[in-house]
């Protein structure tokens, strides 16, 4: 069987898809060649906002389009939450946020014999966490490993709670053996993914902590360098801090959700801390990290919104400095609380906070690439162009003249920067 399969959405979707092709293979399927017709046409779909289920349908559509008479299957946020419209634009299997492995099997029994099928269960009956193998699509340097599933914060614009169920998370014993696997197959770099990852271990036996489990997998995880996905702010004491830095594994990057940088607006959003508790997460990371990069998302034009709110928004993320933003007008999106809100924002309103802040967001970024020159960072290379291309420490690309480096982790002295990369040479 020859197959297409893309990913819409965040990082815990690239690593099921990645763990599905991976089953695909493994069964002695083949991707289809640019421009060749597929038999099976899989899209993980993804349904954070309004705009992301837009965004799934479309590319279902368009798929199903340019490869007549294959298999459409769909699973992921979108057809967990919209069963009924995957099936009416067309897909054949529709699975939702589970059982990765029956939706890999029912897309080969559908290419091999036709029909379809689709199983959407109730996300807040699952008790099990789905272990899924780590790693990455082939050729790459860098691995996944998902060690949480699910969300109970219940942010009043999330419908992700809903698609996702309660809190899982990977047995300890799990993740250590995957790490020691994924080492063994000579991984230089391991990304910790999941939805809401500061919540690990709260259901498991003796609820171990995030801290736990990094220092579990910092102690087999060989000459690998280890790399947080999004992390909740409440999750950032000293004690965490003190004992992610005694590992001597972690990247200097740490992506912490803010939203808003009002408290008002923060306290509609049903977040779990305010701006005084955010300015004291930045100020640990940066003390236990020096030279760190922070990075956050941000929405604009939450109902309720006002001038001055967004005035003490622009004023906090410049405080704040990240390194990085992405920046989001609200996205309306039936079933939350936040849909339901009086004085929602017109778009025009949204878009031009988002202009504002991105603006922002992009001298901050300027600043943190400016203030790189001189420095030593420890760069992984992943990539040949123009000599060889890679990810520093603090997640910034970088790039050196020297080529045939692909896997290798090596410092490198930041010397100029080049539109948003930076130059310079191995140490």
């Amino acid at each position: 069987m020859k197959y297409i399969i893309t990913t819409l959405g965040c990082k815990v979707n690239q690593y099921e898809t990645q763990a599905m092709e991976a089953m695909l293979q493994a069964d002695g399927h083949e991707s289809a060649a640019p421009g060749e017709l597929a038999d099976a046409v899989i899209v993980n779909t993804c349904a954070v906002t309004a705009e992301s289920g837009r965004k799934s349908r479309q590319t279902i559509r368009r798929l199903r389009d340019e490869n007549p008479g294959a298999v459409v299957a769909v699973s992921g946020c979108y057809s967990q939450l919209s069963p009924e419209e995957s099936a009416e634009i067309g897909a054949d299997v529709i699975f939702g946020t589970n059982d990765r492995a029956g939706f890999v099997r029912a897309v080969e029994k559908a290419a091999e014999k036709g029909g379809g099928s689709r199983e959407i269960d109730a996300p807040f009956r699952r008790r099990e966490f789905e272990v899924l193998p780590a790693g990455a699509v082939s050729g790459r340097t860098r691995a996944m490993l998902k060690i949480q599933d699910g969300c109970v914060n219940f942010c009043s614009y999330c419908i992700i709670p809903y698609t996702r169920g309660r809190l899982r998370s990977l047995p300890a014993k799990d993740a250590a053996r995957e790490t020691r696997r994924i080492r063994d197959e000579g991984y230089r770099e391991l990304v910790l993914t999941g939805i809401e990852v500061a919540s690990y271990g709260a259901d498991l036996p003796g609820k171990p902590g995030l801290a736990d489990l990094i220092e579990l997998v910092a102690a087999n995880a060989g000459d690998m360098r280890l790399r947080l996905g999004s992390l909740e702010p409440t999750v950032v004491t000293e004690d965490f801090c003190r004992r992610l830095a005694a590992t001597g594994k972690l990247c200097r990057h740490f992506h912490l959700s803010l939203q808003s940088g009002c408290d008002r607006t923060l306290k509609a959003m049903n977040r779990k801390y305010d701006t005084a508790r955010f300015t004291a997460v930045t100020e640990l990371l940066r003390r236990y990290f020096p030279g760190c990069a922070l990075t956050t998302d941000l929405i604009t034009g939450f109902p309720g919104e006002t001038d001055e709110d967004h005035r003490e928004t622009l004023a906090f993320i410049g405080k704040c400095a990240f390194a990085d933003m992405h920046i989001f007008p609200y996205s309306r999106r039936p079933g939350t609380p936040a849909d339901k809100m009086p004085d929602q924002c017109p778009n025009a309103l949204k878009a031009s906070r988002a202009h504002e802040a991105q603006a922002a967001a992009q001298r901050m970024h300027r600043a943190f690439l400016d203030a790189s020159v001189g420095r030593t960072l420890p760069v992984l290379f992943e990539t040949a162009q123009e000599g060889s291309v890679g990810h520093s420490d603090t997640y910034q690309l970088v790039r050196v003249p020297e080529t045939g480096l692909r896997g290798q982790l090596r410092n490198v002295r930041v010397t100029s920067v080049e539109n948003d990369v930076l130059l310079g040479e191995i140490v």
